[in-house]
């Protein structure tokens, strides 16, 4: 394949390769050809070009396929129009030479056929140029068209399109004859010709006027008799034509208009002339009466199609500007259609007619119409029928006896009022809650309107008006309530009008049924109300015979549609259900046979009807309430069903009885039967309503916009056919034999049209039945079971209806499949394999054909294997079979089932497939779609079976590839819109399986042409396309789509010049005419694809389109920030376009102003001009619902990308550095006003996507400094935004989902601490006090429109938004009191004051809160009371209060509970804080006193449930210890096992609420007094730990551990305490605390082993190597990283906790925990102590110094058995920090500070005797003597001052050996500092501490030897000190020195006088030196005391640290 990728034709390859494979290889050259000639340069080209003609004209010759003359044509042109065009009349002479040459044989037809098509091409692509060729070619075509096939005719056709194309307006001379000749093939009896004829007279009337004027009659009736016997290509086409026409007709194009002076067609004449064609067909007006009886007298289906297409058509090409300025005449005109006698002869023919006006309104209103047109329409449609309705009571009224044309009317009015009622609630329902100015505006009176129509006689209409009731209030869904309510009362007011109750009960119905999709539900007594209304209705059916067959239907009716509110409802009424299905029925045998012989006509139609309504209602509760059928209830429903089934054997005798009348009633009842007994059901199909009344209430199938439940009879037949499928196969082989007999002898005795009827039922049951059998995976049955089956199946394989064929094929296939035996597959394939060869009859052929390609496909691949060689060779061969397309589909068919269900086993058979698939698409003419469709199948099915294989480099690989590539090519560019659809699917499996070989330069183009086509599929397929295309490669998908756009901009320049009068009308006739061409805009794709949100309404595709656009959002929209936030913006603009509805007059008279100043030309607009400017309607609600959440996930995407889209400091310098940065803060206004403008709309979805963007935009903004003003956030500018958002959710009548939104966002706002201004502040609190006041207001206060769970989700909402902003005050106030002196400081502060000017007092929002607490901790309270009931286990479900709790009631318990899952963490953490900051100290009878002011039904009485009357009595002790269990209890349970998709802040939340409690005195001693609550909360928190990893987590955990310890510290200190007060002896008192005398601790019980347990698991998880057991196992990898900020921590607090444990322990159990205590803090103080360059101390370091401090210094009682054991720990915990000395090159130095610390800390707390030991001595001072040996001046400091503290200590036999062994050393190290002078601050620190030292031990010494240790001290000092020439030139740390020395000295001489003068007067010279420097001090002496440095301690950082140890 590669070698025909050169410019020329490669003829030497070409004569190389087999003749089969040369078309495909000069296929592939024309595909190359066609790429590279617009790209090639023009030179280049023009130089070849010579050759190149030759080698194309050459082809012409070669007879090419389609394909191959279609490429063949556009290149040629191409050719001529980019080269020089010399020679291009002698090349069309050659074409018409062609043309005209007489051979008439197929062989030279392909060449024929390629003339013409060259001919097309050439005018298309150059027009004018060879207009002085064109008469002479338009009459050589015409002249061949009368003597030309079918597919000459087409393609001649289609070529004289072209022509009519590329010429324009110069073409008129032949416009006419173009006509003449064309006109008469229009009813051409080849489908494809009539299709062409269309495309070619389209193409006319742009320029032919006479079309649209003199002979538009002609066009119409021409039209209407194409349309006869079409199929849908046909009906696409002429309909296009016709409406296209008759749209010019009204709106000509200007410019021919300014051409001739010309007659325009009024409205009215257009639309009569469409009317005809709907009423009356294509028998126009000629025939006479007699002629229209013999056709039937009805019109034709398909040309009322056709018609009804049309009218869409002409609505859409005149466009939505224009719909709307007429809607009012167009709506009465097409409600006059299906009210006219001629469409609605029969009932059947009249349902249809519905649907077709029904679906011109859908399609015209439905997606032109923006909402606020759409709410226009909608009141004209309320007008419309009010109109109805009015003469409809007019003639009922009418009593005098001039009725007899009112009783036609009113027959036909119900039509009317269907059409009309449907269309208003799909509009409603579309527009959704948009459409709330439809009912609020009282003057429309929408509602009264359509409840009239409940009365009117016509059972449709009242059904028609109910479902419209139902789009209300499913649109609304606070009308649902007061809807319900009004039908009750008027049912109840209008008892009996038949046509009330009728009427009334539909309404009630149809609104049950749409409870389900209003969240929100109904109010749980209404159904009790129904019940009631329902089981009066059926009481008082026999009262009144006027009435009783209505209200026995209406009872049942609603009971039914109760069944649909589901368990929770049904649940209390099941009781009352049961008792009236059993009474409706007889109750046995005898009653049944003693019911027969009573009662007459009338009683037993009202019997038969009251039973089908109650196995209706009993079908209904079992769809709809599965959880309800027990055991028990199934075997109570049983007996009436059992009853049902025997009285269907006695129904024909009573029916003999009484009268054939009866037989509706009986089929509705065998109708019930079946349905429940089978359960699922659907319906669609030419359905109306008023086939089956229980449709109102049941679910719609999906996709379906109406319910259209088929007419009794077929709907008998199909639930009988499903029946018998489900039956089947638990019925015994006996009677299986028996019915498949019984059938046999059916359909001998039918005859003629009946037995294919009868035939078609049979195997339709038979089919369902062999499908029940595999699915229950049983068999058939014995042989003589088989031998029947498989002779009724055989006989119909050669049937010569394709419908009854196709299911002989599949039965025979499943029959295959249940038998499952080799031997049946063998002689089943065989019997067929025989037939094939020998049969030359197409219906054998193709019967037997699909009967192979079923028998693969059951079996599957493996059990036919053996057959697989011969069916694919027999179906090859078939397929070949040119003479007979319907073989060629029907083998190709099979051969697809075969490949798909082969699977690896196809391998061997691909290549030769492959071949014939390519060969038949090069060849078979495009006419025979059928073909094409299949082979595009089988290709799609080739490649899945070679499938990942195709990404190969192999030879074979890549012919296949290439070949697939090719084929996909070829269906690509087909006509047939289900071609092109599989040709889209293939290459989409291509990209899955080998995605670098697809081009999706060129593909990406193509699918979003194809987003434009008129048809779904077509749609459907590209949006699935490109959805998988935008998971992996986003940003090429959307390159490529922009260059279409750019593309598009320069062809439409260019074919503007060749033909000015058509503005942008491209050639591509089939995309819909208002996008001519394609709609990419600079928004790109993604612009496209939004666009089609909002006219799409197919479910899937609106899928595809929301993942394919988050797919691109996910790849792209971090890079292109603003262009997302653009579209995004430009859709939720329309919002506010919407909200300024009111504002509309002003705008008005604009318009009309403009409209006078067009000239009279312009008014007629060019087609579709509007709509290109900008997008035709605005986005709808739920478009910008879809752009509200993409702004979540877009700032979603941001957070995880970079932070510095949240940093504006940040994002502004990294705009400066690249101003092509694009970055999320930049854009915050208008993120803020997305947010507004969704958060305000009309639309509750859109609100609450809104308040859900505001809120995390609050939550990812509140903490971005503002950088211009220091102290501030950005944030604060938009805080009127925000509090203007927020306001309108909390208005009266917002729905209980959006509130709760709301106060979400309020208490995320008020805690973000953003709000800096007081009055802001405010605002926003006062909406929250106003929900606070609407709780208090308890249960059932206010009128309810919602379910009662509703209430709670708003209830605990207002409480949660209140908890979380009391935390977050709480907490403000908590920061504000640890650091007071701060604060104090600010203000005194000038430099930066205006940093304190508009701060909040941090009190500010604990003001507000506080007036509110007492009312919200009681309700706080209540609410986790409510929640603790509701987490109890089901098997306590007996304890929970029978009449609900405070906020819930006990129906609607399971929404309840979520609600409250939602809720309670906060409030469980405000309480706590609540109960902390009191103290415990308020009793709820003081909260009730300050409550009882309110007037209203109290919560309160809720609140003392448990405690009954005497709640009053309770004393505040068994107050606080209720609230500490419920606290204690709702934690514990919930930290037992949190869900894993529990949100973190829940766990954060339980845990800091713990901790806060544990914070009071009270909980303290609660917790401590009762040991097993502290140990069974240390447990759950360490399993909490096993399952949450998060450090927050962690750390809560280990404060929590924390206070638990402390509080038990404090509760056996107190014990002690009393105990020493009483002076008990000794021995008591030692045994306090845990262990006892033993120094056992028992898992379990013992609270430290617990939280040894727990903070062991911490420890390891940070810090593995602590355990053997992880160190040890090979996976552990040994390695010692610094541990994080985080995590060090946490080991510091858990050391810290693990060092106060021996506290709680008596001296034995000291001892047991010791060991390990000791180990643990030494190891940890080993492996964290490491130096860190700027000598920070860890924080696990100073704790684990603080914790050996601590237990060192413990006062254990020294008894003796303790005492031996006490030492030996403290010695080896002290040996072992002293052995790590030796330094290695692996491990990070140690810090040696610390280490000395430790040992110091032992000297200093351990007696001598414990560590005065040799060994451990010399190790100390070996320590010390290393570190004053140090290099590091700073640890000579800390060693310095470590010495200090050990020389100072009181016991001297510690301190000697010490002060002999170092002080030496000190000495020599200051005596070294004369000649080595510091550097360094740290240097002169550190001689400054060891002078220090020296100076310690002068006055330690005694006076005898003072003299001596002075003789060192002073020449020391001494040496320091500078003279004056070197001072001047010292360093600032030698200068200091110098003043360091001098001071000392000058202090030192004083206080031992003697001893000095004694040291001076030894040493003259030192005394000379000392007076210099006085002297020189006095000099400077001002100098000096400005200079006088503080004590230099404070500097060093870890001193004060250090000093605290002691």
């Amino acid at each position: 394949m590669e070698l025909a990728h050169s410019l020329l034709l490669n003829e030497e390859a070409l004569a190389q390769i087999t003749e089969a494979k040369r078309p495909v290889f000069i296929f592939e050259w024309l595909r190359f050809l066609d790429k590279v000639l617009v790209a090639a340069n023009k030179t280049d080209v023009k130089e070849k070009q010579k050759k190149l003609v030759e080698q194309l004209t050459g082809l012409i010759s070669s007879s090419p396929g389609p394909p191959t003359r279609k490429l063949l044509a556009k290149n040629l042109a191409a050719l001529y129009s980019i080269g020089d065009t010399f020679t291009v009349f002698q090349t069309l002479d050659k074409c018409n030479d062609i043309i005209r040459n007489k051979d008439d044989t197929a062989a030279y037809l392909p060449t024929k056929l390629a003339a013409v098509a060259c001919v097309g091409a050439f005018y298309e692509k150059m027009g004018r140029m060879l207009g002085s060729a064109f008469p002479e070619t338009v009459n050589n075509l015409l002249k061949s068209l009368k003597s030309a096939e079918s597919q000459g005719r087409s393609e001649i056709l289609m070529s004289l399109q072209k022509v009519l194309s590329g010429l324009g307006g110069a073409a008129a001379s032949s416009h006419r004859d173009i006509y003449k000749n064309a006109r008469s093939l229009l009813t051409d009896r080849s489908m494809a010709v009539r299709c062409a004829v269309a495309k070619c007279l389209l193409e006319l009337q742009n320029e032919a006027v006479f079309m649209w004027t003199a002979e538009l009659e002609n066009i119409a009736t021409l039209c209407f008799k194409a349309l006869e016997n079409s199929n849908y290509g046909v009906r696409v086409a002429v309909s296009k034509l016709l409406g296209t026409v008759m749209a010019t007709a009204l709106m000509p194009k200007q410019a021919t208009v300014m051409r001739q002076n010309v007659k325009r067609a009024t409205f009215d004449e257009v639309l009569e002339l469409m009317a005809t064609g709907f009423l009356r067909g294509g028998s126009g007006f000629l025939k006479s009466g007699g002629e229209m009886l013999k056709v039937g007298g009805s019109v034709n289906r398909e040309v009322r199609v056709g018609v009804t297409q049309a009218y869409v058509v002409f609505v859409t090409t005149l466009g939505g500007q224009w719909l709307e300025r007429s809607f009012a005449t167009f709506l009465s005109h097409v409600l006059d259609l299906v009210s006219h006698p001629r469409a609605t002869q029969t009932h059947v023919e009249a349902v249809y007619s519905r649907r077709c006006v029904s679906f011109i309104l859908r399609a015209t209103v439905g997606s032109l119409l923006g909402e606020k047109a759409q709410i226009a329409a909608a009141k004209e449609i309320c007008q419309a029928i009010g109109k109805q309705m009015k003469a409809v009571e007019a003639v009922v009224n009418d009593t005098s006896g001039e009725n007899k044309s009112g009783a036609a009317d009113i027959a036909a009015s119900q039509h009317v009022m269907v059409c009309a009622l449907q269309e208003l609630g799909s509009l409603v329902q579309s527009l959704n809650a948009t459409a709330s100015p439809l009912i609020q505006e009282a003057s429309i009176g929408l509602l009264e309107i359509v409840t009239s129509v409940l009365l009117h006689p016509s059972m449709a209409a009242r059904l028609a008006a109910a479902w419209c009731l139902r789009c209300v209030a499913v649109a609304l869904p606070f009308q649902l309530t007061p809807f319900l309510d009004r039908c009750a009362e008027r049912l109840n007011n209008l008892k009996t009008s038949p046509e009330a109750v009728s009427g009334y009960s539909f309404a009630m119905a149809a609104l049950l049924g749409g409870v389900h999709q209003c969240p929100l539900g109904i109010p749980h007594a209404k159904g009790k109300m129904v019940v009631s209304i329902a089981e009066d209705l059926l009481r008082t059916a026999a009262q009144n015979s006027r009435l009783s067959l209505q209200r026995t239907q209406a009872g049942w009716l609603l009971l039914g549609a109760l069944m649909t509110l589901g368990p929770s409802v049904v649940r209390y009424h099941l009781p009352k259900m049961l008792l009236l299905w059993r009474n409706v029925f007889p109750r046995s045998l005898k009653e049944l046979e003693a019911e027969k012989a009573r009662g007459d006509s009338f009683t037993w139609q009202v019997t038969l009807e009251g039973r089908a309504g109650a196995l209706c209602a009993m079908r209904s509760f079992v769809a709809h309430c599965p959880e309800l059928l027990t055991e028990d209830v199934i075997r109570k429903l049983m007996t009436p069903i059992e009853c049902a089934m025997t009285m269907m054997s006695h129904i024909p005798s009573v029916i003999k009885a009484h009268g054939a009348h009866l037989k509706a009633s009986a089929a509705m009842v065998r109708l019930r039967l079946y349905d429940i007994l089978l359960q699922p059901n659907s319906a669609s199909g030419s359905g109306a309503l008023e086939h089956d009344p229980s449709s109102i209430y049941l679910r719609i199938p999906a996709g379906e916009a109406v319910p259209g439940p088929l007419p009794l009879g077929v709907s008998v037949i199909d639930a009988s056919v499903a029946l018998f499928g489900v039956v089947f196969p638990h019925v015994s082989y006996k009677h299986r034999l028996q019915m498949l007999d019984h059938f046999a002898e059916c359909v001998k005795q039918a005859k003629g049209v009946r037995q294919q009827a009868v035939q078609l039922n049979i195997f339709t049951a038979v089919l369902s039945a062999l499908k029940g059998l595999a699915e229950n995976k049983s068999t058939l049955g014995p042989e003589e079971v088989r031998k029947s089956a498989l002779t009724l199946v055989m006989g119909a394989l050669d049937n010569p209806n394709p419908i009854l064929r196709c299911a002989a094929g599949e039965a025979l296939g499943r029959m295959a499949q249940v038998v499952g035996e080799a031997t049946f597959i063998a002689r089943m394939a065989q019997y067929s394999f025989d037939k094939l060869k020998s049969a030359r009859d197409v219906v054998s052929r193709t019967g037997h054909s699909l009967a192979l390609g079923c028998l693969h496909r059951y079996v599957g691949g493996i059990g036919s294997g053996q057959h697989l060689k011969t069916s694919v060779s027999i179906l090859l061969a078939l397929a070949q079979d040119g003479t007979s397309p319907e073989v060629q589909t029907w083998s190709l068919h099979s051969l697809a089932l075969i490949v798909d269900s082969s699977g690896p086993m196809y391998r061997g058979y691909v290549e030769p497939t492959l071949s014939l698939v390519l060969t038949l698409l090069l060849t078979v003419p495009p006419s025979h779609t059928e073909v094409h469709q299949c082979l595009g199948r089988c290709l799609g099915a080739i490649i899945t079976t070679v499938g990942p294989e195709l990404q190969g480099n192999g030879a074979t690989i890549s012919t296949i590839r290439s070949s697939c590539l090719v084929g996909c090519a070829i269906t690509q560019d087909h006509s047939d819109s289900l071609v092109q659809a599989a040709a889209i699917s293939c290459l989409q499996q291509l990209h899955m399986f080998a995605p670098r070989h697809v081009n999706l330069s060129s593909l990406v183009p193509s699918l979003c042409v194809h987003l434009c086509s008129s048809h779904l599929l077509l749609r459907r397929a590209a949006v699935a396309c490109l959805r998988q295309l935008a998971q992996r490669e986003a940003t090429e998908v959307c390159e490529y789509a922009m260059s279409l756009a750019k593309n598009a901009g320069d062809k439409e320049s260019s074919s503007a010049n060749v033909n000015p009068f058509a503005p942008g009308v491209s050639s591509r006739s089939d995309i819909h005419c208002r996008h001519q061409g394609v709609n990419i805009t600079e928004t790109g794709l993604e612009g496209l694809l939004f666009g089609m949100l909002d006219r799409e309404t197919d479910r899937k595709l609106c899928s595809d389109i929301h993942d394919t656009l988050g797919h691109m959002l996910s790849s792209l929209a971090v890079e292109k920030l603003s262009h997302w936030l653009m579209l995004c913006k430009d859709v939720l603009a329309a919002s506010s376009d919407m909200s300024t509805a009111t504002l509309l007059s002003s705008g008005k008279d604009e318009e009309s102003e403009k409209k006078d100043e067009m000239d009279d030309d312009t008014m007629f607009t060019t087609l579709g001009e509007e709509d290109k400017s900008k997008p035709f309607v605005a986005p709808r609600w739920a478009t910008r619902v879809f752009a509200a959440d993409c702004l979540c996930r877009i700032i979603n995407l941001c957070e995880n990308a970079d932070q510095t889209h949240f940093d504006l400091a940040m994002a502004r310098s990294a705009k400066l550095r690249n101003p092509t940065n694009d970055l999320l803060v930049l854009h915050l206004s208008d993120l803020i006003r997305m947010a507004f403008m969704a958060a305000t709309d009309h639309s509750n979805q859109l609100r609450m996507a809104g308040l859900q963007a505001l809120e995390d935009i609050i939550k990812k903004f509140a903490s971005v400094p503002e950088p211009e003003f220091p102290g501030h956030v950005i944030l604060e500018q938009y805080q009127a935004n925000v509090g203007a958002a927020l306001r309108p959710a909390f208005s009266q009548d917002t729905p209980s989902d959006i509130i709760a939104k709301a106060c979400q966002v309020c208490s995320t706002w008020i805690g973000s601490g953003v709000v800096s201004d007081l009055n802001d502040l405010r605002r926003v609190h006062n909406l929250l006090v106003s929900s606070l006041d609407k709780v208090q207001a308890g249960k059932g206060s206010s009128s309810q429109l919602y379910r009662e769970s509703a209430t709670t989700m708003e209830k605990l909402a207002v409480l949660k938004a209140w908890a979380e902003v009391y935390v977050v005050a709480m907490n403000i106030k908590k920061e504000a009191e640890s650091k007071p002196k701060r604060a104090i400081k600010n203000t005194d502060d000038d430099d930066d004051d205006y940093g304190t000017i508009d701060e909040l007092p941090p009190d500010s929002l604990i003001t507000l809160v506080q007036p509110e607490l007492p009312t919200l901790s009681r309700l706080w309270l209540a609410a986790l009371k409510d929640y603790a009931l509701l987490t109890l286990p089901a098997e306590f479900s007996s304890q929970l209060p029978p009449d609900g709790g405070a906020f819930y009631t006990p129906e609607t318990i399971d929404t309840a509970r979520l609600h409250y899952r939602n809720s309670w963490a906060p409030i469980l953490h405000a309480v706590a804080l609540w109960l902390n900051s009191t103290g415990f100290t308020c009793s709820e009878s003081t909260e009730a006193a300050a409550i009882s002011g309110l007037q209203k039904r109290s919560t309160s009485v809720n609140l003392n449930q448990a405690s009954g009357a005497v709640g009053s009595a309770k004393s505040l002790p068994e107050i606080n210890k209720d609230r500490m269990h419920l606290i204690l209890g709702v934690s514990i349970q919930f930290l037992c096992s949190p869900r894993p998709e529990e949100p973190i802040e829940h766990v954060t939340a339980c845990l800091q609420a713990l901790h806060t409690l544990l914070d009071s005195p009270y909980a303290r001693i609660h917790i401590a007094e009762d040991q097993l609550i502290g140990v069974e909360l240390l447990s759950v928190l360490h399993r909490l730990l096993l399952t949450w990893n998060p450090s927050s987590v962690q750390l809560l955990v280990t404060g929590v551990v924390q206070q638990i310890v402390r509080a038990a510290q404090d509760y056996l200190q107190e014990k002690r305490n009393t105990l020493n007060e009483d002076d008990m002896e000794k021995e008591a008192f030692t045994v306090l605390g845990e262990g006892g005398d033993s120094g056992g601790l028992i898992p379990g019980k013992s609270l430290v082993f617990a939280t040894m347990e727990l903070l062991m698991f911490i420890l390891v998880r940070h810090m593995p190597h602590l355990s053997t057991k992880v160190s040890d196992s090979p996976s552990h990898i040994a390695t010692k990283t610094r541990l994080s900020e985080e995590s060090a921590r946490l080991v510091a607090a858990t050391v810290t906790i693990l060092s106060d444990l021996p506290s709680l322990c008596s001296p034995a159990g000291c001892m047991t925990i010791l060991p390990t205590i000791l180990f643990l803090i030494a190891r940890i103080l080993k492996d964290t102590a490491i130096k860190s360059a700027d000598n920070q101390v860890p924080p696990p370091v100073s704790a684990a110094l603080q914790g050996i401090k601590s237990i060192v210094t413990l006062s254990m009682a020294k008894s003796e058995e303790t005492q031996k054991q006490w030492t030996a720990l403290i010695r080896s915990t002290l040996a072992y920090i002293l052995e790590y000395s030796q330094p290695e090159d692996s491990v990070p130095t140690p810090d040696e500070v610390s280490m000395l610390t430790a040992i110091a800390l032992f000297l200093w707390s351990a007696s001598s005797e414990i560590i005065g030991v040799q060994s451990l001595q010399n190790g100390c001072m070996n320590r010390f003597k290393n570190a004053l040996n140090s290099c590091d001046p700073w640890v000579q400091a800390k060693c310095y001052q470590l010495l200090l503290s050990v020389f100072q200590h009181s016991n001297r036999a510690l301190s000697t050996p010490y002060i002999h062994s170092l002080a030496p050393i000190v000495v020599e190290k200051l005596k070294a500092v004369e000649r080595n002078r510091p550097a360094s601050n740290i240097e002169l620190l550190a001689i400054q501490e060891g002078v220090k030292v020296l100076e310690t031990l002068v006055a330690l010494g005694e006076e005898q030897n003072r003299v001596q240790l002075l003789a060192l001290l002073v020449p020391t000092l001494i040496s320091y000190l500078l003279d004056e020439n070197s001072f001047a030139s010292a360093s600032s740390a030698s200068k200091d020195l110098h003043e360091f020395a001098l001071q000392n000295l000058m202090r030192i001489g004083p206080l031992y006088p003697h001893a000095f003068k004694t040291v001076m007067g030894a040493a003259p010279e030192l005394k000379v030196r000392l007076e210099t420097a006085v002297r020189a001090s006095q000099a400077s002496k001002a100098k000096a005391a400005a200079r006088q440095p503080a004590p230099a301690i404070h500097s060093a950082p870890t001193i004060k640290l250090k000093t605290s140890f002691f």
